[in-house]
């Protein structure tokens, strides 16, 4: 069952929202500038970090010996990332022979949705209903129900046992003859499930400690299941109930990798570009040095538009904030005020998308002076064309 919550806003205190508003639109107009500048010089370090890299690997077919003549140099190479290292989860009786191994936990909890409905009123205010409804799902992390709107759901959740999550990595992989470095392996992707194996006495540990926190349950009913890499707590994993949990495990096992990074000794360590940007790739499966440097190409330029991206929307938005006081002043009769909303909001497009690329362009004139000057002179060049062509459309006119 819905519960619904109605609010009134006066048209004082929405002339004084726009106000703090207008501050708020300058400082997303501030950051978005700042972000589009940013970037633009970000993506030409990069590049030229990559290119740096391209220009300098070499490849090496065998990483099954240390070789002390590549001390220092940037190599490319394939091989088996490998671990002795067993890691252990004694909580759940979790042992495997992996790279990292992962424990995830999910709580079965009631969630608070909102739906929103607003209604301008004559004379600038403005009443907002908010529709509360509630669903049980699996989530991340408890959900505290003391905050819920609807008060017969204030103290609907509980939680059989919080878990924490848990995440271990091998301290020790190889790479041929040499050692990867930490952050090296944490780049190593490839998830799997792990079969989980508990003991008989650490079901009777978990049961006792389950049954104390639900002593309504019959002590010869079992509160913990296993299946696959899957332990649930709880009286039924076919029948949930709020506050069961459930518990899965994952694990990175040894892979064939490929690589491109700066020997050093037997190890490994970032690449330092001539222009100080660092530079490294760790990819799962046999990759080739070329196809690696093209996608870190790839990479860069998708990580630029999507900044670029993120930064037009923010001026534009901030435009939108800095304005907000003018469609307000005609909120007072609620037609008008949509209407000069609908046009602040036009000429925050218009402006944002005019400011974006006055910026861009400036910010190429200084990291990419060649392109950015040649693109100038091109816009320059078209400009005086098209106004000598309307000046000989305009004499060939009759009188």
């Amino acid at each position: 069952m819905a519960y619904t919550e109605t609010t009134s806003t006066s048209y004082g205190q929405r002339l004084a929202g726009s106000a703090k508003g207008m501050i708020g639109g300058l400082l997303m107009f501030i950051i978005g500038t700042c972000l589009l500048w940013w970037n633009e010089g970000r993506t030409v370090r990069t590049a030229k970090a990559i290119g740096d890299a391209a220009s300098h690997v070499e490849s090496v077919a065998d990483v099954s010996r240390v070789d002390a003549s590549l001390n220092g140099k940037l190599i490319h190479a394939s091989a088996f990332a490998d671990t002795k290292d067993t890691l252990t989860d004694d909580m759940f009786g979790v042992r495997e022979l992996a790279i990292r191994l992962d424990r995830k936990v999910e709580y079965y909890q009631w969630v608070e949705n909102a739906q929103t409905k607003e209604r301008e009123k004559i004379g600038g205010g403005k009443e907002t209903t908010t529709t509360y409804t509630y669903e049980k799902k699996w989530v991340d992390k408890p959900v505290n129900s003391a905050e819920f709107k609807d008060p017969q759901y204030q103290s609907a959740n509980k939680v059989l046992s919080e878990v924490e999550e848990r995440n271990e990595m091998a301290q020790h992989v190889t790479f041929g003859a040499y050692t990867l470095p930490e952050s090296f392996v944490a780049s190593i992707s490839g998830s799997e499930p792990v079969e989980v194996r508990m003991t008989e006495e650490q079901r009777f540990t978990w049961n006792e400690r389950l049954h104390m926190l639900r002593p309504k349950v019959d002590t010869e009913t079992s509160l913990v299941h296993t299946s696959a890499n899957t332990v649930y707590l709880g009286l039924s994993p076919n029948s949930p109930q709020v506050g069961d949990v459930r518990v899965t495990f994952t694990k990175v096992p040894p892979a064939d990798i490929s690589l491109i990074a700066q020997v050093d000794g037997s190890t490994f360590k970032v690449y330092r570009a001539k222009n100080g940007q660092s530079f490294s790739r760790v990819q799962m499966g046999t990759v080739g040095a070329d196809e690696m440097i093209e996608q870190a190409r790839s990479e860069n330029n998708m990580l630029t538009w999507v900044l670029r991206l993120v930064g037009v929307l923010l001026i534009v938005i901030g435009l939108k904030g800095m304005f907000g006081l003018l469609p307000m002043l005609f909120k007072v009769l609620p037609f008008l005020g949509s209407i000069v909303d609908a046009g602040v909001g036009l000429v925050s497009w218009i402006l944002g998308l005019a400011w974006s690329f006055i910026i861009i362009a400036i910010a190429w004139l200084v990291f990419r002076p060649i392109i950015g000057i040649s693109l100038l002179v091109l816009a320059i060049a078209g400009i005086v064309f098209l106004k000598r062509r309307g000046k000989k459309n305009e004499e060939k006119q009759p009188a």
